[in-house]
């Protein structure tokens, strides 16, 4: 299993963070990839994912806050699950000198991404 977060609209339409996991060695329905690549420094305002899309961190350490406060770091070989496609969004800023170099799998429908969310311990 590879370490993930997911990003996605609750019901009152504000962006909350989950971690989980996505499956190994699983084939999983794509229609599009784009890399691109944002020099440091940088950061995004709000903002909500223009696709539901995997998003492949190869460089760069991101600081990633949700519209309830909800912050995380996300790290070269972590997956993003972006999927708040509506609401009030997220934002992100760079956190170290390297430029943020990632790709874009876009998926058709949220099935499709086979994300497992962690099981909080009780």
């Amino acid at each position: 299993m590879i370490r993930a977060y997911k990003l996605y609209a609750d019901a009152t339409g504000n962006s909350r963070v989950v971690q989980g996991t996505v499956p190994d060695r699983q084939n999983i329905d794509v229609y599009q990839l784009e890399f691109k690549e944002t020099p440091s420094p940088a950061f995004y305002d709000w903002h909500t994912a223009p696709f539901l899309q995997y998003v492949l961190t190869l460089s760069g350490t991101l600081e990633f806050t949700t519209s309830t406060a909800e912050v995380f770091i996300l790290k070269p070989g972590d997956v993003l699950l972006a999927a708040d496609v509506t609401g009030a969004g997220h934002k992100w800023r760079l956190l170290d000198e390297n430029p943020w170099r990632r790709a874009y799998i876009r998926l058709a429908k949220i099935e499709d991404a086979q994300f497992i969310e962690d099981q909080e311990e009780a």
